[in-house]
């Protein structure tokens, strides 16, 4: 009889795996370098997922929702760096809680990468130690002015190409109005600044926009465009992060061109090193790129969810001519379908535009004040601050609660950061978010 019995528990569990349909944890990779550890969970699709801190021991807990491990799956690797180790369980609720038990207490980031030419969906968790969060020591406390960060905008189309086109409406004008819009509030902001691509109704040729962009200096890259379909049934907006197969392609052509001239990427010439050396400063430059242009993404993504529909909430690795950069983050934002009657009324709608506007400004905020750039303004004030701030602004649907989940901190952290009485908040409202050093 309990032989029978192991068997029935054998097939119960069999059957349970082959009708699973949620998304599995195929491998964890972890690696450590300059004070940050990144964990990667490499899944067989994209899944909802929370991240949170626990203290007493330190560590970082991840749920996925309706995951588990894949069949295959062998064991959690050794930690590395910040992480002591790794494990994880199914919660009755069908989450995959992973935990990482930490050696010291850590700031983390985390985004969600689509498939590339090497890897599927995965999950990326970054973990910054506390030392490595300090990038500037001063001999005193003498105020510095640092640089703007600058984002480079770029209306898609114009000219002689209208882009697509619906009933009432072209694409290169919705966007240049949306772009112009997202220019005013980057200018807003201190420690930014806009440029834009083309603030007129003229043709600029793609590779003359990023050379633009480099031209400046751009930190961020963010090209405004509309879509359409033969289907008019297809609506919402989507957000395209920089390309592994164009990145790629950019760097065998720039690399090619090092005997010509001078050839940098970023503040390094690559010119004068040897081939290999050459190689690899390009490679690490494309890679940074790529996922700095997920992370990003990613926020702008979430965001925009937050005041119009979405085609789709997964950033998309795509090939787009204007995505091929490595030397700065590029993301392509796709605000709606102007093929669709509804959207090409929303996206004519001057109100809906400054809402898009200010999104995609609330998603690129979030990323500079997580990862301000080394020597800009808005690195030196978050270095001179003891306990770090990050400014949201408010949101359809947000609530402190919420807001407090999202950052990791306190409701009641909150309401001091802002002298607020009650958890009444009103849409467009600036709330400064502690986030606390170490945690």
């Amino acid at each position: 009889m309990p032989n029978i019995r192991l068997v029935l528990i054998a097939v119960s569990v069999l059957l349970s795996n082959a009708s699973f349909a949620g998304s599995t944890v195929e491998n964890v990779r972890i690696w450590s370098d300059s004070g940050k550890t990144r964990v990667v969970l490499d899944l067989s699709k994209s899944a909802p997922h929370k991240i949170f801190t626990l203290r007493g021991p330190d560590r970082i807990v991840i749920d996925l929702n309706d995951s588990r491990l894949a069949a295959s799956f062998k064991k959690m690797p050794q930690g590395v760096g910040t992480v002591r180790s790794i494990r994880s369980a199914v919660r009755a609720d069908g989450q995959l809680r992973v935990v990482l038990d930490l050696t010291q207490a850590v700031r983390s980031r985390t985004f969600a990468a689509g498939p590339n030419g090497q890897y599927g969906d995965r999950l990326v968790i970054d973990l910054h130690s506390s030392g490595s969060l300090t990038t500037v020591k001063r001999a005193s406390e003498a105020y510095t002015q640092g640089r703007d960060i600058v984002v480079a905008i770029d209306a898609g189309h114009g000219g002689h190409d209208p882009g697509s086109s619906g009933r009432r409406a072209k694409e290169k004008d919705i966007v240049l109005s949306i772009s112009k819009q997202l220019a005013r509030l980057i200018d807003a902001e201190p420690g930014m600044r806009a440029v834009m691509i083309r603030d007129n109704d003229v043709f600029v040729d793609h590779m003359a926009r990023i050379a633009y962009a480099r031209k400046h200096a751009a930190d961020l890259f963010i090209s405004v465009h509309a879509d359409a379909n033969r289907d008019s049934r297809p609506s919402g907006a989507s957000v395209y992060a920089l390309n592994l197969e164009r990145a790629s392609k950019e760097a065998r052509e720039t690399l090619s061109m090092r005997g010509k001239g001078p050839v940098k990427v970023g503040d390094v010439s690559l010119h004068d090193k040897d081939p290999v050396l050459a190689s690899v400063l390009f490679d690490l430059s494309q890679s940074a790129a790529m996922s700095a242009s997920n992370d990003v993404g990613s926020r702008v993504s979430r965001e925009m969810s937050r005041v119009t529909k979405m085609h789709s909430k997964k950033v998309k690795e795509k090939s787009l001519a204007v995505l091929t950069s490595a030397e700065m983050p590029s993301i392509l934002v796709e605000t709606g379908f102007m093929s669709n009657a509804a959207d090409e009324k929303k996206l004519r709608d001057r109100g809906h535009q400054g809402r898009l506007a200010a999104a995609i400004l609330a998603g690129v905020r979030d990323y500079f004040y997580t990862s301000p750039p080394a020597g800009s303004q808005i690195a030196m004030n978050l270095n001179r601050e003891p306990t770090k701030q990050v400014r949201h602004v408010i949101a359809r649907g947000d609530t402190i609660s919420e807001i407090a989940e999202r950052y990791n901190v306190s409701p009641a952290a909150i309401r001091r950061a802002n002298k607020l009485a009650t958890n009444n908040i009103r849409v467009g409202q600036t709330l400064n978010i502690p986030i606390f050093s170490g945690g």
